[in-house]
């Protein structure tokens, strides 16, 4: 019944019930508008500095953020190549198995990558993850190197916002064909640079850098 549906929005809290005033909105809901709101921020202040690495690259863009162990796809480009990549905006992946997750992953512990790994992966492919993502972490990038689709390589960098946290990430995407582990090398620098005008955008600053 509606009352029970009510009941169980109250019980969340999604609802807040009021005495003779009735149903309001509870802090659930609050909260998730806030990080809605967040969200739409985040994608206005990217989505120029992503149009412009899609148009230097010509290869698929993405932004994407941390929800729970997964990421969320908050907005895409496509490839000017004429390729299709399974990715879409508003779908999930698993964190350790996508360039982008990866990059979302820096600033946790190893512990942390470790557990997510082991959710998803084989135990014998742990240490060559765990030896790859150290080397992320020191230097402020990842790679996916067809680890979550076969031919599919992508160069990914995190964002920061004023508070120096780590909040979203982008990456850029391609085949093997397009994608060579030279050119993986080679774009990496140019991913970092827009990465940091993003975070720049939210408050970040170069000095911020040091201190992680």
């Amino acid at each position: 019944t509606t009352h029970r549906l009510a009941a169980a929005l109250v019980e969340q809290p999604y609802l807040r019930y009021t005495h003779g005033e009735g149903y309001t909105l509870g802090s659930r809901l609050m909260e998730l508008g806030a990080r809605a709101l967040e969200s739409t921020s985040l994608l206005s202040l990217a989505r120029p500095v992503l149009q412009k690495l899609a148009h230097f690259t010509l290869d698929t863009v993405h932004l994407a953020v941390c929800e729970d162990d997964e990421v969320l796809y908050l907005d895409k480009i496509n490839s000017q190549r004429g390729l299709e990549m399974r990715s879409r905006i508003g779908t999930r992946m698993p964190l350790p198995l996508t360039g982008i997750g990866k990059a979302l992953l820096l600033n946790h512990s190893e512990e942390e990558w470790r557990t997510l790994f082991l959710r998803y992966c084989r135990e014998d492919a742990l240490e060559d993850f765990m030896t790859k993502m150290r080397t992320y972490a020191r230097d402020g990038y990842a790679f996916d190197l067809e680890e979550n689709e076969p031919t599919i390589r992508c160069v990914a960098a995190p964002v920061f916002d004023a508070s120096n946290t780590l909040v979203a990430a982008i990456s850029v995407a391609s085949t093997t064909t397009y994608m060579s582990l030279e050119r993986m090398r080679e774009l990496t620098p140019f991913v970092q640079a827009c990465a940091g005008e993003i975070s720049q955008e939210l408050g970040w600053s170069q000095q911020q850098k040091h201190q992680r």
